[in-house]
């Protein structure tokens, strides 16, 4: 099969695997900057992602981010394998990104700092759930509420919880610097791949590569700031 057997049909589902992970994590900071609302408005936040589409979209998705690692993995192991003992751009001029020369460091870093993420919200929230057990266990035994007037505001306890250390907060930072590398090069790369791109787009998907992921990027990054620096909490 062209997409599994060929160098360019591996690229194309790196890409669009790549580009609909864009697309939930623009829908994830959406809920995340309901904090700046009100804990009520994040619990809401929180329902919506709970609800049967959008939980039908959790093994969607993380059969896309097995594809894309596994992918990530193949495609390199045969550019090493092509390149040898020679490495980018040997003798060539043409200047190559930082990040295009790291993408598979970058994306264990966002791996790891995925798992670490969900380790703290996925599996006190939505795992729970699936298993018929108590949900939001840490907050429970904190003492936050769970609720306010009837209002769900358990998701914002727990992001108190998670975001009050400091250290879990550095290295939340930490991952989302990698991942704003990672996207930056891989927006418009995933373009490139896909063939909608010619000398005038080239760049016109560079710079909104760097638009979108500096304003993903700093949108999370705003939320263990806003709790280290009292603005939430």
């Amino acid at each position: 099969m062209w997409l599994v057997d060929s160098s360019v049909g591996r690229k194309v589902i790196m890409s669009i695997s790549g580009l609909f992970l864009i697309v939930f994590l623009l829908l994830h900071l959406s809920v995340n900057c309901l904090m700046y609302v009100s804990p009520e408005a994040f619990g809401l936040g929180c329902e919506f992602m709970g609800t049967p589409f959008v939980s039908a979209m959790v093994p969607v998705l993380a059969l896309g981010f097995v594809i894309h690692i596994v992918y990530a993995f193949i495609l390199n192991a045969r550019n090493l394998k092509a390149r040898g003992k020679e490495k980018y751009a040997g003798g060539s001029k043409t200047k190559i990104d930082w990040a295009a020369k790291n993408m598979l460091a970058l994306g264990v870093i966002v791996l790891g700092g995925l798992a670490f993420h969900m380790s703290h919200f996925w599996a006190e929230m939505q795992l729970p759930m699936f298993l018929g057990q108590e949900e939001y266990s840490r907050v429970i035994e904190s003492g936050l509420p769970l609720e306010v007037n009837g209002e769900l505001v358990a998701p914002y306890s727990l992001a108190i919880l998670t975001f009050s250390n400091v250290i879990v907060s550095l290295i939340y930072i930490v991952w989302i610097c990698a991942l704003w590398f990672h996207l930056s090069h891989g927006f418009w790369s995933a373009f490139q791949t896909l063939g909608v791109n010619n000398r005038v787009w080239y760049t016109r998907w560079r710079n909104i590569g760097l638009i979108i992921s500096t304003i993903v990027c700093l949108g999370f990054i705003s939320i263990p700031v806003s709790f280290l620096l009292g603005i939430l909490g």
